[in-house]
Order: C-alpha cells, then sequence, then structure tokens
C-alpha cells in the first residue's frame, strides 16, 4: 500500500473531548490525515505491536488504570505480554490517550499540544 510521506495515522476514541482537541490539532499540522475510530475499527494484536514498537512503551502504559473497567477485571492480576495485547483489542475504550503516528514516529497524546512532536 502506497502512503502519502506526510499522511498522519489518528487513533482515537470520538466519545473522549481530549481526541476531539487533539483531532483538531492533527488536521492543523497535516493535509493527509488518516483517522482510526478505535470504538468502530478493530486493530490486532499485530497492529499493536507495532504502534507500540513506535511508541517505545508497554501495552499497560496505553490504559487508564483510573477506569472502572481497568479496576474491576484488569488491576491486580499477573498477564503476560500475549495477554496485554488481548486486553488492548477487546478493550479499546480503555486506551487513555489517542495515539498520533507520522513518518515512523509516534505520539501518545495525553495533552492536545503533544502531537506537535510529530513536525
Amino acid at each position: 500500500m502506497k502512503m502519502h510521506p506526510n499522511e498522519l495515522f489518528f487513533y482515537f476514541n470520538p466519545s473522549h473531548s481530549i481526541d476531539k482537541q487533539v483531532r483538531a490539532y492533527a488536521h492543523a499540522i497535516a493535509n493527509h490525515v488518516n483517522e482510526i475510530n478505535m470504538d468502530k475499527e478493530k486493530i490486532t494484536t499485530t497492529g499493536w505491536r507495532s504502534i507500540l514498537d513506535k511508541l517505545e512503551l508497554r501495552p499497560k502504559d496505553l490504559l487508564n488504570r483510573a477506569h472502572p473497567d481497568y479496576q474491576n477485571h484488569i488491576a491486580g492480576k499477573n498477564w503476560d505480554d500475549d495477554s496485554w495485547l488481548q486486553i488492548l483489542v477487546r478493550n479499546p475504550h480503555l486506551i487513555k490517550a489517542p495515539i498520533a503516528i507520522m513518518r515512523n514516529k509516534a505520539v501518545l497524546c495525553t495533552s492536545p499540544n503533544q502531537i506537535l512532536k510529530l513536525n
């Protein structure tokens, strides 16, 4: 698949307010934004591995540990690497912030202006 050199991949959850703010920034810094709504589009374990490699983070670093679902079903258990990836696949609503990827650089945008690191 051929991609535009300045294409930005934006993984987001439209129900989160910070995601909406970062989305506006994404369109301001890139002409080509490929939006991936994590509620509607399932990301595979391979996809998550690729994203995590670019972010240089562990799966649990992406999760909102204050969310009731995390507290009730995930916290306090001993998970292996594959299990953490499955948690990401099955619970995209637990991702604490949108993820932006451009030119093999990736950012977990916990604040809207962090997407500017991609420029």
